[in-house]
């Protein structure tokens, strides 16, 4: 049990050199002691308030996390450094001093620091802090051995947490931490192996899309009405069976609170004229699998099979029926729902689910993988960079307004088996596995001033 401890500790990761925003709920205004507040009020605090794990690491990690990057003294402007290199975005909730993503929780013997959901479904977008915007900046791989290693680990993890920084191996992540549970939650050792892979390069898809989709994930495979699928990251080697009952009606209202999240608005200039025309030519070619927007919105919630839609089918293959079976038979699967028989297990399908299209002139990079930085790419595939760096910061200097998406650099070599880990993860080469940037190719077709027109109408939603 020791070892299983000191195995899973590298998996689920002084606080006042970070400063907190403000500390209020998702309505904007803080709630008298004595009034009642929506379930999705409820939600917001809960998120943002409750430490649902206990804390992996000391509270030594930020103030010495510099030491683990061959820096020979500490950098003048810490806090920024530690927000740049980890990307990591201010919290805009009281939070102990600490950015989203990290939290002050318990350990065995005293406090230190942990994770939550914000860490990857938190960002910034021109300069604003925004919950539920996937955090395409994250380079999950450093955070966890960096942190490992200022508490005297080795940081060697037990797989790949991140290939390419702003994408996870989210699917890695369920897969290596249900292999150690039996199907009531309780722990069991050795892990049961239930077909972990680590080159999946898994983009973060928006909350706000959960309010119109029936199905969830790049795959469409789990019921969105699913609360305990919400809890997975909770698989911590001290979390036990009654503390996931006790925390379930919590995520029923952190359920709600998503689904109440609108996306940002587009923040610079449109051009409506334009935006009009895009709008007639969005809804001839692409409504059919991303529904329409307005007042009377609809969405299909269609699955693409692999072979029409032509995207990088890793994810899709990478996560097989082992691993469903296993989770549809475990307490996640079995979710009381109200309807006529219990449980939402996962269900297979054909390919990936066509997203709701709201919000995402913020959602950049695109496709599951991350793989296409612009909108401009994702309409053309010949616009498509094969190799590229950009600078993970989120501001305006650092958003292609024309394209629409992340200024890039485009890369004619492979990257130098000189450069650190930690550099190298930069650089997002699309001919490596989990990577590829082909497919959805139904915007060739139309002309660049086309192309433009639709674009254009993409930023209004």
């Amino acid at each position: 049990m020791t070892r299983l401890l000191a195995t899973l500790a590298l998996l689920v990761p002084c606080a006042s050199t970070f400063a907190a925003e403000n500390d209020v709920p998702a309505s904007g205004k803080k709630p008298h002691a004595t009034e009642q507040i929506s379930p999705a009020e409820r939600g917001y605090q809960a998120l943002t308030q409750t430490a649902f794990i206990p804390a992996f690491w000391t509270q030594n990690v930020i103030p010495n996390a510099w030491k683990q990057w061959g820096a020979t003294e500490k950098p003048t402007n810490y806090t920024t450094a530690v927000l740049e290199r980890y990307g990591l975005h201010s919290a805009p909730y009281a939070n102990d001093g600490l950015p989203m993503g990290l939290r002050k929780a318990s350990r065995v013997l005293n406090t230190g620091v942990g994770i939550d959901c914000m860490l990857c479904h938190a960002s910034s977008i021109d300069g604003k802090s925004v919950i539920g915007l996937g955090n395409s900046a994250l380079d999950v791989q450093a955070l966890f051995e960096d942190f490992a290693k200022v508490d005297g680990l080795s940081g060697k993890l037990p797989f790949t947490f991140s290939n390419v920084r702003g994408t996870t191996e989210a699917g890695g992540f369920g897969v290596y931490l249900l292999g150690f549970r039996n199907p009531d939650l309780t722990l069991r050792t050795p892990r049961k192996e239930l077909g972990l892979r680590d080159d999946l390069c898994e983009d973060v898809p928006a909350w706000w899309l959960m309010k119109k989709k029936k199905t969830i994930y790049h795959a469409g495979t789990t019921d969105s009405r699913s609360v305990r699928t919400l809890m997975q990251f909770m698989m911590h080697p001290l979390t036990t069976p009654k503390d996931f009952e006790k925390h379930e009606p919590a995520f029923r209202d952190i359920q709600q609170y998503l689904i109440s999240l609108e996306p940002p608005k587009y923040p610079y200039p449109i051009d409506e004229a334009k935006a009009v025309k895009g709008k007639a030519l969005f809804n001839q070619n692409c409504a059919t699998c991303h529904g329409t927007y307005g007042e009377k919105w609809t969405y299909p919630n269609k699955v693409i099979p692999l072979d029409e839609i032509g995207t990088d089918p890793t994810r899709h293959k990478g996560i097989d029926v082992t691993y469903g079976k296993e989770y549809s038979e475990s307490w996640f699967g079995k979710e009381k729902n109200g309807w006529f028989v219990n449980g939402l297990p996962l269900r297979a399908t054909a390919g990936y689910q066509a997203p709701p299209l709201d919000g995402i002139w913020a959602t950049a990079p695109y496709f599951h993988n991350g793989s296409v930085p612009t909108l401009n790419g994702v309409l053309n595939s010949k616009a498509r960079p094969k190799r590229y760096t950009r600078s993970f910061k989120t501001d305006e200097a650092a958003y292609d307004k024309v394209n629409v998406g992340w200024k890039v650099t485009e890369l004619r070599d492979p990257p130098s088996e000189k450069l650190s880990p930690h550099e190298a993860r930069k650089i997002y080469d699309t001919s490596k596995p989990g990577r590829s940037n082909g497919g959805h190719t139904y915007g060739d077709d139309l002309t660049d001033e086309q192309r433009a027109q639709v674009i254009e109408y993409l930023k209004t939603l």
